[in-house]
């Protein structure tokens, strides 16, 4: 983990409303592992002294890649960031996904531009996988070209039917599943709505496999410190604990995770 002052590249639209930023960060980039994220202060955001968590897209060498959508006062500023200005990061941080088991076929699940936190994840498998991509509509389905490049293949669910089937991810997955993966056995992979990784972690639970399930929730300081994203995990005397998402996370198995009733 380091502090670096990271020079914007690029920054533009590319779709929906979702934005792509490109930063030459020579210190931090190369130490990024997937499902790792950075902590980012928003330039010309005087209003708060607040830092912003960042999901890393990917990176290539020096330069690191930020998905995002504005959904708040401080992402909207955000989208006036110009080539050529500084952004201060910190990171990598938090513990991130790891590779599949042997012999697993890595399957990813992800709901809006949790398609972008998984990137990296599909990219560092040694094993093609199959990767199951959600969102309200064909605007919020996300990097599917990229995914096929790398030789997974895309299936892909939208609430509203404008892009591939109607309905949810899980409806998705559920009909890829009873198709069955011949002598595969699946491990799940999954960024998204927390109603969406509960689905996962059940369906895992359910048939024997490992899920890996990136948790959302908000952070203040990013390192550990101000306990402000915190989540019951389970320990293995039956009890439970409170850990870090920003630290121990954000990437637990789906098994340690006790949810709230």
């Amino acid at each position: 983990m380091r502090m670096e002052e990271a020079k914007v590249v690029e920054h533009s639209e590319i779709q929906g409303g979702y934005f792509l930023l490109a930063m030459d960060a020579p210190g931090i980039a190369p130490q990024v592992q997937p499902g790792q994220f950075v902590h980012m202060k928003i330039p010309h955001l005087d209003t708060s002294v607040l830092r912003r968590p960042f999901s890393v897209y990917r990176t290539d060498g020096p330069r690191l890649f930020v998905l995002y959508k504005p959904v708040g006062h401080g992402t909207q500023v955000l989208t006036g960031l110009e080539a050529g200005e500084s952004v201060s990061l910190i990171g990598p941080l938090g513990r991130g996904f790891p590779q599949a088991g042997p012999g697993r076929m890595p399957l990813i699940v992800a709901g809006g531009y949790g398609m972008a936190a998984l990137y990296m994840v599909a990219r560092s498998q040694t094993a093609k996988g199959e990767a199951f991509f959600g969102g309200r509509s064909a605007e919020d389905i996300l990097c599917v070209d990229e995914f096929k490049a790398l030789g997974w293949s895309v299936h892909i669910a939208t609430e509203d039917g404008s892009l591939g089937a109607k309905g949810l991810v899980t409806d998705v997955l559920d009909a890829r599943l009873k198709t069955g993966l011949g002598d595969h056995v699946p491990e799940l992979f999954a960024c998204g709505p927390n109603g969406m990784l509960q689905a996962v972690g059940q369906r895992a639970i359910a048939g024997g496999w490992t899920a890996w399930l990136s948790m959302d929730r908000n952070m203040g300081c990013g390192v550990g410190a101000c306990l402000t994203c915190v989540q019951k995990i389970k320990q293995p005397d039956g009890t439970w604990n409170w850990k870090r998402v920003c630290r121990e996370g954000p990437v637990f198995e789906c098994r340690d995770i006790l949810w709230d009733s």
